[in-house]
């Protein structure tokens, strides 16, 4: 199974139905090695102490390099899924916007390493920082 993604509309399109669509998650731009996306921080989203829940966070950050893992995934994986991540928490919030960029800082034969940063959009404070790893399946024939 080749399920690999190659150009924005499709990446666009990738997640309805899913989870990605549930977050509210939005696709800001993406290119070889980075993409930036964007989740509107609604009430359902807040844990019961009224922050954002770490758990969204953790959704918008492995979504967006799940999303730039697919867009730019070798010819020789078919697909790929996370086997670890880490986050570190250093800020929140109730309202407004949160924005996310990851990086690829590593792209090796079996595996990709990303980086993640969680901003509040019309500040652009940071409230998590995110890595995750990625293993590359290979293509089913």
């Amino acid at each position: 199974m080749n399920s690999t993604v190659r150009t924005i509309d499709e990446l666009r399109g990738w997640g309805r139905g899913n989870l990605p669509e549930l977050i509210g998650f939005e696709l800001v731009g993406a290119e070889p090695g980075r993409l930036v996306a964007r989740m509107p921080v609604r009430r359902d989203l807040l844990a019961p102490n009224g922050y954002l829940h770490a758990a969204a966070v953790i959704a918008l950050a492995d979504t967006s390099c799940g999303y730039g893992t697919m867009f730019d995934l070798p010819d020789s994986a078919g697909s790929f899924t996370t086997v670890e991540l880490k986050t570190n928490f250093i800020g929140t919030c109730i309202e407004g916007v949160a924005r996310c960029e990851a990086v690829r800082v590593h792209s090796g034969r079996t595996t990709q390493v990303w980086d993640a940063t969680v901003r509040i959009e019309s500040t652009g404070k940071s409230i998590a920082l995110f890595r995750c790893t990625q293993i590359l399946l290979n293509r089913q024939s």
